[in-house]
């Protein structure tokens, strides 16, 4: 192990830091399991608006481990696109043709629960309602959200010429809210995946689901990309590396695509900003950031997360901005036997790198971690007692049904 005196005027404060976040009032005690980030936000679903737990990002211009991707037809290199498009003069579609074929490949899914009641009404009813969209229409593959899915009984799918064809999920993933359906149909049409680590900000976009359930099946709203690795603040907790857009994104909308003007899928419309005051701020998970653990889902039903298997305060980044205190993922606890725990890292402990990278906050640690495989050895820097330290840790593994 590796150390040397952290060289700030404000060493000395660091020491007190877990004091300090411990007493004041200001912030919150919620904390996330790193690996997988935990976050609560208001999301997009049924017709109403559900609090979820979603998680890491996940992970912009990711490198996707080998061992974590299934040899399917997932990936963007090898699913052959059943759309295709004319660009007009500028080299875009124009959204309206967007709609006529991209539309076709967006589906709505209602979600079927046995009534809770004593009147021995036992036949499952639609509970939850939303959207998903065809990655492989050989396949029969949609991909959706897994708040969408959670705790059906029944799902059926309502495909855009007006057929409802039962589901079979494939799996889900409650860390990144994600879920893979599967039905057995002709004739379908599945989308183009994008690249979303090349969009800019600015770039026009355009949201189709199903807002308000299958009444508004494939309505599509058009906006631009307002900002990239878009970090929310909701009920105290973070999130990460999300795509943020002002096309509309309402209740039923979760699991639909967020399509680029050339026609292909950048994102997973997921939530929406629902704040008083706030319009115009909806949210979708980078596709290419959803892909290793769709890839995951398909291979084995579940996805696997590599994981330091500690919780982060997330309020530790807002403490050190305002006391000018080093920036990192502080540690408010350390699960015993644990792959951080086995290397020595302890509670009040400040990760500030993964290997080279630099890790200012929690997002930042879980962008990194999602770089290595389970079972990768990093070297971890941290910050205890106003001294740098490196440690060896050995990757550990959450998966799907932890």
């Amino acid at each position: 192990m590796e150390s040397e005196k952290y060289s700030t005027e404000n060493g000395n404060v660091i020491q007190s830091v877990s004091n300090q976040l411990n007493r004041t009032k200001k912030f919150s005690k919620k904390s996330i399991v790193i690996g997988i980030t935990g976050l609560c936000f208001v999301s997009a679903v049924g017709g109403g608006m559900a609090t979820i737990a979603f998680a890491p990002s996940y992970y912009h211009n990711l490198k996707t481990p080998t061992s974590m991707v299934a040899t399917t037809t997932m990936s963007r290199s090898s699913i052959p696109s059943a759309i295709k498009l004319g660009t007009d003069q500028t080299g875009n579609y124009p959204t309206e043709q967007i709609a006529q074929q991209v539309g076709p490949a967006v589906v709505g899914i209602a979600n079927y629960q046995s009534p809770q009641n004593s009147f021995g009404d036992s036949n499952p009813q639609e509970v939850d309602s939303g959207s998903g969209f065809i990655i492989d229409a050989h396949k029969g593959y949609i991909v959706t959200n897994n708040h969408v899915i959670d705790g059906a009984q029944k799902i059926m799918v309502n495909l855009s010429d007006g057929r409802n064809v039962q589901a079979k999920l494939i799996g889900a993933d409650p860390h990144t809210d994600l879920a893979v359906l599967q039905i057995s149909a002709d004739k379908l049409t599945q989308v183009n995946l994008g690249d979303s680590t090349k969009i800019q900000v600015g770039e026009p976009v355009v949201a189709i689901g199903n807002p308000g359930g299958i009444q508004f099946a494939r309505s599509e709203t058009a906006g631009i990309i307002s900002a990239t690795n878009r970090q929310l603040d909701i009920t105290g907790e973070d999130s990460f590396n999300l795509i943020q857009t002002d096309a509309a994104i309402n209740p039923g909308n979760s699991g639909g695509p967020l399509v680029d003007y050339s026609g292909n899928v950048i994102g997973i419309n997921s939530a929406k900003f629902a704040q008083s005051g706030f319009e115009g701020m909806g949210f979708a998970i980078p596709i290419s950031d959803a892909l290793p653990t769709i890839e995951q889902l398909i291979k084995t039903g579940a996805a696997q997360h590599p994981a330091l298997m500690v919780s982060i305060n997330d309020q530790y980044d807002n403490y050190a901005q305002y006391n000018n205190l080093p920036q990192g993922a502080y540690i408010s606890s350390v699960s015993p036997g644990g792959p951080a725990a086995k290397a020595g890292l302890q509670t009040g402990d400040i990760i500030t790198k993964i290997n080279n990278q630099e890790v200012q906050n929690s997002a930042d640690l879980v962008h990194d971690l999602y770089q290595y495989q389970v079972g990768d050895a990093v070297t971890v820097t941290y910050i205890r007692n106003g001294q740098t330290n490196q440690v060896q840790v050995t990757l550990g593994e959450i998966s799907s049904n932890q």
